[in-house]
């Protein structure tokens, strides 16, 4: 029996299908169709918009779930629903854009409910340890400009950090840059993207 790789794809852009991190995604998705040992669960977190994290929720969590009242249910569940959605899946796709050097807000406050100690790390007397290894991420990264390797770039290793915080050591990036340098700059980015995602997604 051939065992499927469960892929939890997340679109984080407000530009809607005119984004270009979600037609990265939909490249991904396509070539991921075309494997019979690859699913895909899709959460847009611009439609499923969470809101900004505020001391009301975070305290819930530090409630034990047998004392808490129905308010802190309600704050928690959250949280909870994304961290059953994520144990659940074997790889997390991330399209990504640019916005002012970070990432989407809406994508941080993802993060904020599932770097949780406890659940997704630990801290121990040699420091935080993640609890989620054995787990892959992928990173779908579209950019106006080029800033791989520059120090503009503090996407890449916040990213990185983050992850690797929960024990997702495994993380590849596919850039598409430069895409608002011109229309050629931008075809021959996308191509080399999509050609980058084709690879990737044989090796999942």
């Amino acid at each position: 029996m051939t065992t499927s790789t469960k892929v939890l794809l997340l679109n984080s852009s407000i530009l809607g299908d005119g984004g270009q991190s979600r037609a990265l995604a939909e490249h991904f998705k396509t070539q991921a169709a075309e494997r019979d040992d690859i699913s895909v669960t899709e959460r847009d977190l611009v439609a499923q918009a969470l809101p900004h994290l505020q001391g009301e929720e975070l305290a819930s969590w530090m409630v034990p779930e047998g004392e808490r009242s129905d308010a802190q249910h309600a704050l928690a569940a959250r949280s909870e629903a994304l961290l059953d959605e994520l144990f659940a899946h074997d790889v997390v796709v991330f399209a990504v854009p640019l916005y002012n050097l970070g990432i989407p807000s809406q994508l941080k406050a993802w993060f904020d409910r599932v770097l949780r100690a406890g659940r997704t790390f630990r801290y121990t007397e040699n420091g935080p340890q993640g609890l989620l290894e054995g787990k892959r991420a992928v990173i779908l990264a579209a950019r106006g400009g080029e800033y791989v390797g520059t120090a503009l770039d503090s996407q890449t290793p916040h990213l990185t950090h983050m992850l690797g915080l929960m024990g997702i050591g495994e993380v590849d990036f596919v850039y598409a840059e430069g895409l608002a340098m011109g229309e050629g700059r931008r075809e021959a980015a996308l191509k080399e993207a999509r050609q980058g995602i084709a690879s990737l997604t044989a090796r999942l």
